[in-house]
Parts: structure tokens; C-alpha cells; sequence
């Protein structure tokens, strides 16, 4: 395996995919998918792979019209040929790519990246099909090395994922699907180089993962202080990260997302909290069939997602998964006015308690859960958990519902299955109070409510998850028991 180079983070996995894939020796020519978000580092990612193989990488320009296009493919071919620019006048597209793989082909690992392929679709829409004819032609091999490996990269998901679907030309071809991520709350905060946990979940709230911003909204440094940083970078309309600009450019992303007035409020209405259709479209005084369309867009481009309950067929709870834009509809356009008039810190000062109940929030329960999955195992007796997500536990003697921040099924367990057994009950609160003896009791009633439902508890650990600790009485009761977990933001975040 290629080692990976010191300035790529974390992306273990992902570099092992890719460094598999282009050492594969088959002399047949391979194809891989890469997509993602933008700044999620995709083409950082693979101009490393590139360049640690000696392969060709060649970028789209969106403004950039077909025959400008093509000349500007061949120059990349004549220079990593050794020629001068200009001296090939290739002029069309299968020409392009016929001379792309040809000149590759003379290296001992045959790489070909094409990033930001929507781009060139838009103008160029023969291109997939033309990938299709040289494949197949070249599946015998024409060598005793390896054969050409193709790597198709891009922004704009949907293009992305539709690809491979259906009847189109690549279907069945690629070896490689890599939908590329953001980096985990953990890896962000090593990234970053924050020193304090609370920071780093604030920071994490407004950006996510996506190590891209690092670059553009490292100055002044989160360390520095957290209201500081953000009124100088998201809320600050001279910075390219200024929230209102980024979330214009991450809709124009999707070529689907024309009428940008209707996304922007069926995305503040997710923001303010409607999470069905129906309450989305009374939010918007339009028709449930009115925003069906749009938010199938928005979740094929991974804006918002679908949340289906871990123990009951209900409605799917619909949510935002960007940060950025969650930040945008919540803080910043309520209060555009008053920040592009130079005032950011009074309007964050106003926007506070909005920040705090919904972003904060349900941000440190999206975190909660993403602790269950990745990192709790280490400190449940039954180790690895199975699916984790929410629920709502009825109360019938009580006349009322439970909601569950956090539950995980036993390693094995189907959602929605009668009788399930439950490895973990949790509750996740991102108030100033501290946890104590009451939050207990109420995992403990709900827990009792599931046993009487017929789920299995026998095994069901009870975590509290909090910002600022827990009381003394809590924490004593803790050591004495097994099944109850309490995790504080060092927990969270895996230091001290």
C-alpha cells in the first residue's frame, strides 16, 4: 500500500480504498466514483493520490464552454506527456479521453482523475458514454501492466450519484463508489487545533466536519474565543465564509436547485423546526405535494435527511445535516440586515439564545449519537451497539410521551423489530444545569415502560450525556453501577 503523504488527515480508510484500487495489477481498465460535499477535501485527497503515483489530474471550470474545455484537457495530456502545451489539437471528446488513458498507460500505475465532472456535463453530456466505449474496449487489456485507472470526482451529488444508476452508460462499471464525508467531531477538533472541548462543539455546531473551512476561517483562531472568531468569519460579509454567501454557493451546487427562493424557506422552515411534509408545507401556506419535489432534491444532495424511528413505523423526522446552512436561516438572515451594516457583534448577541436552544441543542444530541456509534463500545459491557437514532416512548399512565435523545439496539437487531433487544437508553442535554438523580429516574421509568412493551432491557445501559457535569449524588451512584453511564464533554471527546 502507497504511504499516505503527512498533510492528508485522518482519510485512513479512504486512502486505503483508492491506494488498493490503483495498485490493482489487472491489465483491464478500472473506473471509481468519488463524490461529496463541497469542502469535504475530495480534490485535496486526490491530487495527494496523484501526485504520490505520478498520474494525470485534470479539474472542470464551471464557466468554462466545451471547446475551451477540450483544448485545455490537452494541454494537460501534452504537459504530463512531456510536450509543450499547445501541441496537441484534439478535437473532441473521445480524442480527449482515448489520448488521457494512452499517455497514462505509460506509467507504472496508470491513474486518470477528472474532478468536478458535473461540469463538464453540462456542456458535454456524451462524456459518460464515451467512457462506457473505451472501458468495454479495453477490458482484454492492452499490456503487460496494468490497465488505465479512471477516477470521476465531483460536488453536485445528484449528477453524481445518478451516474451509476438505471440505464446510464457507467452502470455496472465503477469498482469504486466513495461517497467522501466530513471528518468526525473528534478528527475536526484535532484538525482545528482547539484546545477547549465546549469550543470545539461550537465551532463543529456552526461548521461541521468539512475540513475546507479550516483554510478560509482559521484567522483569528476559534482559541481565541469563540464569539470572536465567529462574528469575524460567518458573520462578517467581507469573508468568503460568510454564511449568507457560502449557503447561495452550496445550493448552486445541484443544477435542480433553480428556484432558490423555495429551498431557502423550506430550509428555514426545517431550521425553525418543521419535520414532516405537511408542517414544512403549512410553514411555506403551500400544499404537502408542493415541496415533496424539493425536498427529495435537497435530500438526494445530502442538505437534509430523514430520521426514521429506531423502534416504531412512523413518520420519518426530518432534519437539516448542514451546519452552515442551519446557521444561515437561524442567525444570519433573521439578522442580515444589522450585520452588513458592520454591526456582528450585537447581532450575535441578540441571536444567542436562538444559538444556544436550537443549534447548540440538538447539536450535542446529534453528537450523543455519534458517540454511541463510533466511540461508546469501549465502555458498554456488551460492546459494539447496533443501530442508533430516537424515539418516542408513550406514557399512558402518565398521559404523556417520552422523547429518547438516544437509543441503541443490541449488535444484530433490526429497527422496528417487536421484541428488540435495547443496548442503550440516553438522554442528552445541553442546558448550563448539571445532570442529576431526576434524569435517572426518567431513563429508569422509560426503560421500565419499554420492558412492559416487551422489549428486551435486561442488558440496557443508561446514559446521560451533558455540557457541564453532573451532581455529586449522580456521580456516586455511577460508580457503584455498571449499567450507568455518565459522559461529560472530555468523555465526548475522548481527552483527560
Amino acid at each position: 500500500m502507497l504511504a499516505k503523504p503527512e498533510d492528508v488527515v485522518d482519510r485512513d480508510r479512504e486512502w486505503g480504498l483508492l491506494t488498493e484500487f490503483v495498485a490493482d495489477p489487472d491489465p483491464a481498465m478500472r473506473l471509481g466514483i468519488v463524490s461529496g460535499r463541497r469542502r469535504h477535501g475530495k480534490s485535496y485527497l486526490l491530487q495527494a493520490l496523484s501526485e504520490r503515483v505520478g498520474g494525470l489530474y485534470v479539474t472542470a471550470v464551471r464557466e468554462e464552454g466545451r471547446l475551451p474545455a477540450i483544448q485545455r484537457f490537452s494541454d494537460a495530456i501534452a504537459t504530463h506527456a512531456g510536450l509543450q502545451p499547445g501541441t496537441l489539437r484534439l478535437t473532441d471528446w473521445r480524442e480527449v479521453l482515448s489520448n488521457a488513458l494512452d499517455v497514462t498507460a505509460r506509467s507504472r500505475t496508470p491513474l486518470l482523475v477528472i474532478d468536478e465532472l458535473p461540469y463538464l456535463l453540462q456542456h458535454s453530456p456524451e462524456i459518460p458514454g464515451l467512457l462506457q466505449q473505451l472501458y468495454d474496449e479495453r477490458q482484454r487489456g492492452a499490456g503487460a501492466g496494468p490497465g488505465a485507472r479512471v477516477i470521476l470526482c465531483g460536488s453536485a451529488m445528484s449528477v453524481m450519484h445518478e451516474l451509476l444508476s438505471g440505464t446510464k452508460p457507467l452502470r455496472g462499471r465503477a469498482v469504486i463508489d466513495l461517497r467522501l464525508g466530513a471528518f468526525d467531531y473528534r478528527a475536526s477538533r484535532a484538525f482545528w487545533q482547539i484546545d477547549d472541548p465546549l469550543t470545539a462543539l461550537r465551532v463543529h455546531a456552526v461548521l461541521g466536519g468539512a475540513p475546507g473551512y479550516r483554510p478560509v476561517a482559521a484567522r483569528p483562531h476559534p482559541n481565541d474565543g469563540f464569539a470572536s472568531w465567529l462574528t469575524r468569519t460567518l458573520l462578517d460579509p467581507g469573508r468568503a465564509v460568510y454564511s449568507r454567501t457560502e449557503t447561495e454557493y452550496l445550493l448552486r451546487e445541484d443544477p435542480r436547485i433553480t428556484q432558490h427562493t423555495l429551498y431557502y424557506d423550506i430550509l428555514t422552515a426545517i431550521a425553525r423546526g418543521a419535520t414532516t411534509p405537511t408542517r414544512i408545507g403549512a410553514a411555506l401556506e403551500r400544499q404537502r405535494n408542493a415541496v415533496t419535489h424539493p425536498l427529495d432534491v435537497l435530500e438526494s444532495t445530502g442538505y437534509i435527511q430523514r430520521e426514521q424511528d429506531i423502534l416504531r413505523p412512523r413518520h420519518p423526522v426530518i432534519t437539516l445535516t448542514d451546519p452552515v446552512i442551519r446557521f444561515n436561516q437561524l442567525i444570519t438572515l433573521p439578522q442580515a440586515a444589522t450585520v452588513e451594516q458592520g454591526f456582528a457583534e450585537e447581532a450575535w448577541q441578540a441571536a444567542a439564545p436562538t444559538f444556544n436552544s436550537k443549534i447548540l441543542g440538538p447539536h450535542f444530541e446529534d453528537l450523543a449519537r455519534a458517540f454511541t456509534r463510533r466511540y461508546a463500545h469501549t465502555l458498554l459491557p456488551g460492546g459494539l451497539p447496533g443501530p442508533v437514532g430516537t424515539t418516542e416512548v408513550a406514557d399512558p399512565a402518565a398521559r404523556t410521551k417520552h422523547e429518547v435523545d438516544v437509543i441503541a439496539l443490541a449488535l444484530g437487531e433490526r429497527p422496528q423489530a417487536p421484541r428488540a433487544r435495547i443496548a442503550l437508553l440516553g438522554e442528552a442535554k445541553a442546558t448550563v444545569a448539571r445532570r442529576g438523580m431526576g434524569d435517572l429516574q426518567r431513563l429508569e421509568r422509560i426503560r421500565t415502560l419499554l420492558a412492559g412493551q416487551g422489549y428486551d432491557t435486561t442488558g440496557t445501559t443508561l446514559a446521560l450525556f451533558s455540557l457541564h457535569g453532573f451532581y455529586p449524588d449522580l456521580i456516586e451512584s455511577a460508580a457503584s453501577r455498571d449499567e450507568l453511564l455518565l459522559v461529560d464533554l472530555a468523555t465526548l471527546y475522548g481527552v483527560g
